[in-house]
């Protein structure tokens, strides 16, 4: 038997980032990465591991919600003790509350938050010190009238602020039902409903919801809801608003439930004349709710500068009072006490006489601090705040929307930026989709060309008169394809469109005869749109089936499962049972996830790259689709694993990637996709506005590199003078400075970070481009999964639990340098693109800055996956769709 130590965790500080490496899991932990498992006896191990899952279950789904049964919330385990023997139920009721006061409260919050500032803290001590009679030399009221006036202005300002929030949250709460609900059944056919999440997450478009099949069947009708007894188990309340993991137990069977099939509080209902739901979380325990936080007093830059300036000037006025009352104390040794006609009848000593006297001149000259100072910037930052409402430069007339300030404690902020952090599509760009080219069996199509294959000189449209769901709006000029697809001889050419047909979650509604889409993404619509006026038209869908016209014949698939689109996974994929009985797996997804599942022999791969690589050229955003035959057996095997991993309580999303992976394997790959979205108007100029006031934009995107790079030349963040570095250009820069601080320090620590000479030479204009998974490595946050062996345990000596520690010392300090040396070099460059990068990195990129430059950091995104990066930064003013209520919102 082989006996083996606890091994170290390493580091190889000579490793070159991998550009093209898929960045780490979002879900992986300290813990789960750094620490090497012990070794143990196998019996052990697995009683641990099956304590552990037990303890997992326990933890990740405690929460219980019984339907149609008041007694069942009366149990003990469902109280919480909050003073003594007084105990309360742990489920929150419905109302929620953002405001800061109650009538109750409000004097002393008040008084506490305001007595925070120095100026009035002291006139506070100065009143007291007035209506002591042996010290005091003017009246007491001349100093209570000004600060009650000080204090009085500003608390009128916060009652008012917070009569808006009561007022906001009246509105809410008198709603009939506002809660965190299971869809159980609605109106619409296999009760789909549709909701608008613009006040979750910013996106406008529609999405759907679908409740289980089950519950569809068996509760439409309110007397089937009245009888309704199912037990759900569940994650514990928590702030994440694509996430959702629980279990329904219904009839002796348990029915695994996600994020599609709750209805959250916040999301408006569009489509759907009724739905009938189960409250999961209420009140303070929905999920919008728990990303509220708690309303905090907020202070700036200047409040900390006024502040600053009034110790300054009490420090004077002390030193100042010192030297008079030191002075006096001498006076009345060498003169006062001589002088028989300044007898005042109190035979006290000289040196007391001076220390009543010390806070005599104190009182005195009280007018050193300038307690009108804050009331002069609260004024100002009230007409600030108005200014803002009334820009004509910031009115968005196609909305009828102005710009909004929600509070009038932050305005300066705005002048104080230094970096800008802003995500690309939807923000820089209109998030408008529109196909414009593909590449299909290695062959790109979306040129001008003739039904030959012949280049035109001038743009002629397409005809599609013959495809009877197009709708006109199609702007596609290669009328080589559309010969190819109405002969439909290429089988590619047919997969491919019929794959753009059938993988996605857009949802149809059929109007007037019309089809309307109603996508999640732009991109989504774009490419369903594209397929249907192409031939391959998106007809219905219900729970189980999807519903496809091609060329004219109407086929339906039974749809066996949809593997889900994350930011990790990078792809979606469907598994579908065609009329013929044959199963096949449709995928569509990023290029760098796509490749690396591919089938070793698929001839056309090298062409889809250089495809690829000119899509990119030309900023068009890009997809690849490939799928796969799979046959019955391999099929009721995977199932097996997929219908575990769906109904686990415990760790079921990192279950269900791994039963994914497990098919998303061998794919053949069909071509690509390119859609166009087009820079927002006036995006060059505001950019050139921002760069002269030396403001340094930071683009955080998903694209590939080539796109984000052609994005940066299209709105002049990068001109033919910037000099652009990329991220294995600079790899060497980084790993050279670093060795420079450890030779010259002998060790990574914070009292050697001596002052660094600049990294690149002034003159010309700097750019950096950076992967997210250059960015991982760079900052030495790619980590690799341990694998966990049977091993027998010993425990470890001193020495190497010294040793241990003081290895992990030095990673976590060569780390922080590590990250403050890539600030420092990036902060150098006028403009940074960091692409391929998940919401997680934007975060991360985002507190990177923020730590290490002590900068106001300004973040502007539009969608859920820029909330992480939003949160992170110092000042909030501006998102550009309203993901929830913050200081400050600015239309676009």
């Amino acid at each position: 038997m082989n006996i083996e130590r606890d091994s170290e965790t390493t580091f190889e500080e000579d490793s070159q980032p991998n550009d093209e490496e898929v960045p780490y899991s979002d879900d992986e932990t300290e813990d789960d990465l750094d620490t090497q498992p012990d070794v143990e006896p196998e019996q052990n191990y697995i009683n641990r591991e099956v304590e552990a899952t037990r303890e997992t279950l326990r933890k990740d789904c405690s929460w219980q919600v019984k339907a149609n049964d008041r007694a069942f919330y009366e149990q003990p385990q469902f109280k919480e003790t909050i003073f003594l023997c007084i105990q309360k139920s742990k489920y929150a009721g419905n109302a929620i509350k953002t405001y800061k006061y109650n009538p109750i409260t409000f004097l002393p919050l008040n008084l506490y938050e305001q007595f925070k500032r120095i100026a009035n803290f002291y006139f506070l001590i100065l009143l007291i010190l007035q209506t002591i009679p042996q010290i005091t030399t003017l009246s007491w009221y001349t100093t209570l009238v000004p600060l009650l006036l000080v204090l009085g202005i500003t608390a009128v300002k916060d009652l008012v602020d917070d009569i808006a929030r009561h007022r906001m949250d009246n509105e809410i709460n008198n709603r009939t039902c506002d809660a965190d609900i299971l869809l159980l059944s609605s109106s619409e056919p296999n009760s789909f409903c549709y909701v608008e999440t613009a006040e979750l997450d910013g996106e406008t478009n529609l999405k759907f919801k679908m409740s289980l099949e089950v519950t569809d069947r068996c509760l439409q009708e309110e007397s089937s809801l009245a009888v309704f007894d199912g037990l759900v188990e569940c994650e514990e309340p928590n702030n994440r608003l694509d996430k959702f993991t629980g279990t329904l137990i219904w009839r002796g069977k348990r029915y695994a439930l996600d994020s599609d099939k709750i209805l959250l509080r916040g999301c408006k209902i569009r489509n759907t004349e009724v739905c009938h739901g189960l409250v999961i979380f209420a009140g303070a325990d929905t999920k919008i709710m728990k990303n509220s936080g708690k309303t905090r007093f907020k202070r700036t830059k200047i409040d900390s500068l006024m502040n600053y300036m009034v110790y300054t000037i009490f420090v004077l006025l002390i030193l100042e009072s010192a030297g008079l009352a030191i002075g006096h104390t001498y006076w009345e040794q060498q003169i006062g006490n001589s002088s028989w006609y300044l007898y005042d009848g109190e035979d006290n000593s000289p040196s007391y006489r001076g220390f009543l006297n010390f806070w005599g001149y104190i009182i005195v000259l009280n007018t050193m601090v300038p307690i009108s100072l804050y009331v002069s910037v609260e004024v100002i930052r009230l007409g600030q705040s108005y200014f803002i409402n009334w820009d004509l430069q910031m009115y968005y007339p196609e909305k009828d929307t102005a710009a909004k300030a929600r509070t009038t404690t932050l305005n300066e902020q705005l002048g104080q930026i230094h970096y800008v952090f802003t995500d690309k599509t939807g923000t820089l760009t209109q998030n408008i989709m529109t196909f414009k080219k593909c590449s299909i069996n290695g062959q790109t199509y979306g040129d001008s060309r003739d039904k030959t294959g012949e280049e035109q000189n001038h743009l002629e449209q397409v005809d599609l008169s013959w495809n009877m769901y197009a709708d006109g709006k199609l702007n596609f000029y290669d009328h080589y394809l559309i010969e190819k697809i109405k002969t439909r001889k290429e089988t590619e050419i047919q997969q491919f469109f019929l794959l753009l047909a059938i993988c996605h979650t857009v949802m149809v509604d059929a109007s007037d005869g019309e089809l309307n889409y109603h996508a999640a993404s732009p991109d989504e619509g774009a490419l369903v749109t594209a397929a249907r006026n192409f031939g391959y038209a998106f007809l219905s869908r219900t729970q189980n089936t999807i519903t496809i016209s091609e060329m004219g014949t109407v086929k339906t698939y039974d749809v066996l499962a949809i593997l889900d689109f994350n930011s990790d996974r990078k792809r979606m994929s469907v598994i579908t049972r065609d009329p013929n009985g044959a199963i096949k797996l449709y995928c569509k997804g990023a290029d760098t996830v796509i490749f690396e599942r591919l089938h070793p022999r698929n001839p056309n791969k090298q062409d889809t790259e250089d495809a690829l690589n000119i899509f990119a050229n030309e900023t068009l955003r890009t997809l690849c689709l490939c799928y796969k035959e799979i046959s019955h057996y391999e099929y009721e095997a995977w199932e097996k694993k997929f219908m575990e991993a769906s109904l686990a309580l415990g760790n079921r999303e990192a279950a269900l990637d791994r039963v994914y992976e497990e098919i998303e394997q061998n794919l053949i790959l069909l071509g690509a996709t390119a859609i166009e979205d087009k820079l927002q108007d006036g995006v060059p100029e505001t950019i050139s506005k921002l760069s002269k006031a030396d403001i340094k934009i930071w683009v955080l995107t998903g694209d590939k590199k080539e796109t984000a790079e052609n994005i940066g030349y299209s709105c002049e963040l990068l001109t033919d003078e910037t000099n652009i570095h990329y991220g294995e250009d600079i790899s060497a820069l980084l790993q050279t400075r670093l060795e420079n601080q450890r030779n010259l320090s002998g060790a990574y620590d914070k009292s050697s970070n001596t002052a660094n000479e600049p990294f690149f030479t002034e003159g010309k204009n700097q750019a950096l481009i950076i992967t997210g998974s250059w960015l991982n490595e760079i900052l030495l946050e790619k980590k690799t999964r341990k694998k966990k062996l049977l091993k027998l345990k010993f425990p470890k000596t001193v020495e190497e639990k010294q040793r241990h520690k003081e290895t992990k010392r030095r990673i976590d300090l060569c780390k922080e340098q590590q990250q403050r040396n890539f600030v420092d070099l990036a902060c150098e460059c006028n403009a940074v693109i960091c692409c391929r990068v998940t919401p997680k990195q934007k975060a991360m990129v985002v507190d990177l800055v923020k730590r290490y430059k002590k900068a106001i950091t300004l973040a502007i995104g539009d969608g859920a996956n820029d909330v992480n990066m939003i949160k992170s930064k110092i000042l909030q003013p501006a998102y550009c769709q309203g993901w929830r209520p913050l200081p400050y919102t600015i239309p676009v």
